[in-house]
């Protein structure tokens, strides 16, 4: 599958441990972050032999938003492409980062960036109220991604904001 081939709309299944699978839909490029794609990764785990409809996987809530490069994970198998959905939802999710990141002996950081997707990066220092919601907006390797599906968390040092 070349990127030519990848729709917004596709829905993507990955094994998760060896009994669950997650879902998740490519909703986005964003130009903002080096035009990488942009998933929406569903909460349900679904038993690996169990073959689920897809209006009911993307009807799930969303357990976390990421940017990452969808073709990496297919060309190394850790998730498989199941179907397409359309999908023209507006999106209103904040991502983050920090000038902190990769000095692993920071580990609070007060020098914080947001942005929405196709938006300009706004410096706001400390993270207060809604952006401290935001979600990580660095390019997140595949292994990774399965990672926080299956553990709720990254694998990676990121500084933190309190």
């Amino acid at each position: 599958m070349t990127k030519e081939n990848l729709k917004i709309g596709d829905v993507f299944s990955s094994q998760i441990d060896n009994n669950y699978k997650k879902y998740f839909q490519y909703v986005a490029n964003d130009i903002t972050q080096l035009n990488s794609e942009v998933i929406r990764v569903f909460k349900t785990q679904y038993p690996i032999n169990v073959d689920s409809d897809l209006i009911d996987i993307i009807n799930d809530d969303i357990d976390f938003y990421a940017h990452c490069v969808i073709q990496f994970g297919l060309k190394l198998k850790i998730w498989e492409r199941i179907g397409n959905l359309n999908f023209i939802e507006k999106i209103n999710v904040i991502f983050k980062t920090s000038t902190d990141h990769g000095k692993p002996e920071i580990k609070i950081s007060h020098d914080w960036y947001v942005w929405k997707i196709n938006e300009s990066f706004n410096h706001v220092g400390k993270l207060k109220d809604k952006n401290r919601y935001a979600e990580v907006g660095s390019i997140i390797p595949p292994d990774s991604i399965v990672y926080r599906m299956l553990h709720g968390e990254y694998d990676f040092v990121y500084p933190g904001f309190e």
